[in-house]
């Protein structure tokens, strides 16, 4: 029996970039993120953040994302607009519209898609846990995650920043007053008022290197996991430096997460913890100066550049 041949693509037939029906939404996403890394788009994080979205309305449309439009993007946020809070909504209109100005060209450079307003508000149940809670996590942790559960509650960084624990020394602290709009000199000199410790520094956002101060017990332990010698660590496909053997990242996330549910039933996230940072703080700080200039020192020490944004941590 003959076999069929698939005919020959002749030189003057484009190769097309997506699949002319809707396919794998990673893929889709992957595919047009591959495009945008690198040349369009440097931060690493953002690039993961996109791609995220992007797999998201890839799945939720009978179309591929290369056939979308503005008009049926518009429409597509309209839809999502009673689904997802404000922020999940703004960074889908975000990664679409890149897509659309650098890939699909569906965009003129500068161009933007109407934002929509999300008609389901966030969440207003807290996030925090109580200190209680946090010892009955740490409980159920190996010891390089309690320590990590408890340095995090203790400070407010984020779980990737356990990867860049260092000494001032070995990692000096950036100027943050030129980058941020808080209180300026006076919020930055009322940094850790009230409490004692050993400081530290993290790499934030932006490549950030800012102060925090860990309790001196918890800086001993943190000592006593002090690595001979610095080792790459890889957390979301971004290279860290670890100078300690504590955890830090997804995998500490992860491990978090599954001691809550263990000890308490149920799990609100290792950036629970940051939640936890924020309200003690405030509560401290209060005691002793006005709302707005407490609220500006802590942002300050947990690397906000806009008090705006640690009030969310206050619900």
């Amino acid at each position: 029996m003959a076999r069929f041949k698939r005919p020959r693509r002749g030189r003057d037939q484009p190769r097309h970039r997506f699949r002319s029906k809707p396919g794998n939404p990673k893929k889709q996403a992957a595919s047009v993120m591959r495009r945008l890394q690198g040349t369009r788009i440097r931060s690493v994080g953002t690039v993961r953040s996109y791609q995220e979205r992007l797999a998201q309305v890839a799945a939720r449309l009978d179309q591929p994302l290369e056939k979308l439009t503005p008009a049926a993007a518009v429409a597509y946020l309209e839809r999502r607009a009673a689904q997802v809070g404000q922020k999940t909504l703004d960074m889908e209109r975000q990664a679409i519209q890149a897509m659309m100005r650098h890939v699909t060209m569906q965009l003129p450079p500068g161009a933007t898609l109407r934002v929509v307003k999300a008609i389901r508000g966030p969440a207003l149940a807290s996030r925090a846990y109580s200190p209680s809670q946090v010892h009955l996590v740490a409980a159920r942790q190996a010891e390089r995650n309690a320590l990590a559960t408890e340095i995090v509650h203790a400070s407010g960084i984020r779980a990737h920043e356990l990867l860049t624990l260092g000494r001032p020394n070995e990692q000096p602290p950036d100027d943050r007053r030129a980058q941020s709009r808080l209180t300026g000199t006076v919020a930055e000199g009322m940094k850790f008022a009230g409490r004692d410790g050993v400081v530290y520094t993290v790499v934030g956002k932006g490549g950030l290197v800012r102060e925090i101060l860990l309790p001196r017990r918890l800086a001993e332990r943190l000592e006593a996991r002090r690595l001979d010698r610095p080792e790459r660590a890889v957390d979301r496909g971004v290279r860290y430096v670890a100078r300690y053997d504590v955890g830090g990242g997804n995998a500490f996330s992860a491990s978090f997460s599954r001691a809550s549910r263990a000890a308490l039933g149920e799990s609100r996230g290792a950036h629970g913890l940051r939640h936890a940072y924020a309200q003690e703080r405030m509560r401290e700080l209060v005691r002793h100066t006005e709302h707005r200039l407490a609220l500006a020192v802590v942002s300050e020490e947990m690397g906000h550049l806009r008090p705006d944004v640690t009030r969310t941590y206050l619900r």
